[in-house]
Formats: structure tokens, sequence, C-alpha cells
């Protein structure tokens, strides 16, 4: 796959005119509500899938499966993210009309290192095939590790990340509005909320770790494993306010994410032996983290409402009344 230096302007530029677009449109501090939410989704997925049918009729069917596979697994790992950002947001009670402007920034963050990541993960696969085996076994043990621990939760509390940048940074403990910096006493001063950006963006760090290697299970196209990354990132904060309110209701998705982990790690680790059709292990992917959805909400679907209309009669209608005779 050649993709001439014009191709990746244009694609930054797509990606840099979108980010501008969403920061306009929410350059003033608000809560995002779902239906705003379920909105600028659309807009993310749909962008996202009009990129895929671009690349189907420039490069070819076999190109595009490989893009909408890559979309697919990192949109679908990206929920772990949700999980994780809900937890950070709640332990230093963000301030929810500034969550998003701590995730646009987190997002911006997330783009470049995935870019860093990318380009050497290539450059790795390009200079010793090898790699890729180790790859798969990585994500084979990840996915392992994570079946094993999903009933558990970070604590941000004990967070490394956390004690290292305050002990480095001077820090105030209040929330200055939507200030990651505040000037007190003369001092220069992070808040909370630069405490929080941080966090984040380790986090993501360490979701990466796991993603990039899971796309280059699909394809080894730089390009591919940019745009299927990058597409997918740009609509977290949307994803994470649309589902920020469930994450308690999906409680086996953590073990589906964990499955399509093995199912992409085995697939890498045997791609000698046997030939695994990109559309099929797209629709494992879809079929595997359907029935975990489907599961978490039947697990978790509110016990129907008792309708006590019928008690109450019961209990306030007067007691039948007995005859009989006297002997």
């Amino acid at each position: 796959m050649s993709v001439p230096l014009w191709g990746w302007v244009a694609v930054l530029g797509v990606i840099l005119v979108m980010l501008a677009v969403d920061l306009v449109a929410h350059r003033h501090a608000h809560v995002v509500s779902m239906r705003e939410a379920a909105a600028w989704s659309a807009v993310w997925v749909s962008l996202g899938v009009a990129f895929g049918v671009i690349v189907w009729w420039l490069f070819g069917a076999e190109y595009a499966s490989q893009y909408f596979a890559g979309y697919v697994i990192e949109k679908t790992l990206a929920v772990d993210n949700v999980f994780v950002f809900a937890i950070i947001f709640s332990y230093f009670a963000v301030p929810r009309e500034h969550q998003h402007r701590v995730l646009f920034f987190g997002v911006l963050g997330a783009l470049v290192f995935r870019a860093i990541f990318i380009a050497g993960g290539s450059v790795l696969i390009a200079s010793a095939g090898w790699v890729l085996y180790v790859f798969g076994a990585f994500l084979v043990f990840t996915g392992w590790r994570m079946a094993r621990s999903r009933h558990e939760h970070p604590d941000p509390s004990r967070s490394r990340t956390v004690r290292l940048f305050q002990r480095l940074v001077p820090t105030t403990p209040n929330y200055h509005g939507a200030k990651f910096w505040i000037r007190e006493n003369g001092r220069r001063l992070a808040t909370p909320l630069l405490t929080v950006l941080v966090l984040i963006e380790v986090s993501d760090i360490v979701f990466a770790v796991d993603s990039i290697p899971a796309i280059f299970a699909v394809t080894q196209e730089p390009f591919l494993v940019f745009t299927s990354n990058a597409f997918a990132i740009l609509g977290l904060r949307a994803l994470y306010f649309l589902l920020a309110d469930l994450v308690d209701r999906f409680v086996h998705l953590k073990l589906g994410l964990a499955i399509v982990l093995v199912w992409v790690g085995a697939k890498m680790l045997l791609a000698d032996i046997m030939h695994v059709p990109t559309l099929l292990s797209l629709g494992v992917v879809i079929a595997i983290i359907t029935v975990s959805i489907v599961a978490s909400l039947r697990a978790t679907r509110p016990a129907p409402a008792l309708d006590v209309t019928d008690d109450v009669e019961a209990t306030t209608s007067p007691a039948p009344t007995t005859t009989g005779g006297t002997s």
C-alpha cells in the first residue's frame, strides 16, 4: 500500500480541522447532555466510516476491511478507557462541566503518543518480523490477565503517577474553574485538573500498549494502523459522555474485551499456520462484543416494578363473612 505524502497531510488536516470544530463547539464550559453526546458520537462514527469508504474506493476492499477491523478493535477497547475515566473523574470530583476540556487535551496527547508508538512498531516489524510473535504472545497474556482481574478496578488513591506528579509539581488542592495552572502568592501552581489530565494521559499510554499491537494483528500498514486509531480515538470524548452513566451495567464487557485480545493475539501467533480472512476476524470481534454487551444488559436490567395495587386491595378489602347455623 503506497500512500503519497499528500495523503498523510490531508488526513492530518482533517483531524486538526475536526479537533478545532470540536473545541469551538465546546468553548463554553457546560455539562454535556446524553443527547449532545449521542449527536457527536454519530458525527465521529460517520467520519470514521466515511474514511473507510474512501480507503475502499482508492485502495480496494481488502485494505478497507483491514481499516474497519482496526477501527472496530480500537473503538471496542476504548470502552475500557471509559471505565477508567469515570473512576478518575469520580475520585477527583471533577465538575462535569470541565470534564470535556480534560478529555479534549487527553485525546490530543493520545494522538501524539500513539503516532509515536505506531511509527516505532512499524520500524520494529519492518526490521524484525519476529516481533509480531512477541506482540501476539503479549496480547494473549494481556487478555488472560484482564479476564482474571475483570472484577477489579483501578484505585487512583494508590496511583504512583499522582504521587510523583504532586511531589514534583506544586499543586493547589482546589479547582479554579477550567484552569490547569494558577498563580498564587507569586507561585505558579497546578490545579487538580492538571493532575487528572496527567493521570488520563498515562492511562491512555497504558491502553495503547494493548490496542496498537491488536491493530497490527489485522494490518501492518502504518497508514491504516494510524488512521483507524485516530478516527476511533477522536470519538472517545463523546463515547465517554454517552456511556459514563451506564458503565455499571456493562458487567461482562471486560470479559468480552479480554476474549478479543486473546483472539487477535492467537491470530497473530498462528498467522504462518492458518490464514484468517480480515472480514472473518472482524465478524468474530463484533460477535464477541455484541454477546458481552447483550449479556451485560440482561444481567443488570432493572427488576420489574411490583404492582402493589392488588396487594393494597387485598389488605383493605373486608374479610369475607361466613354464615352458619346454630345447633
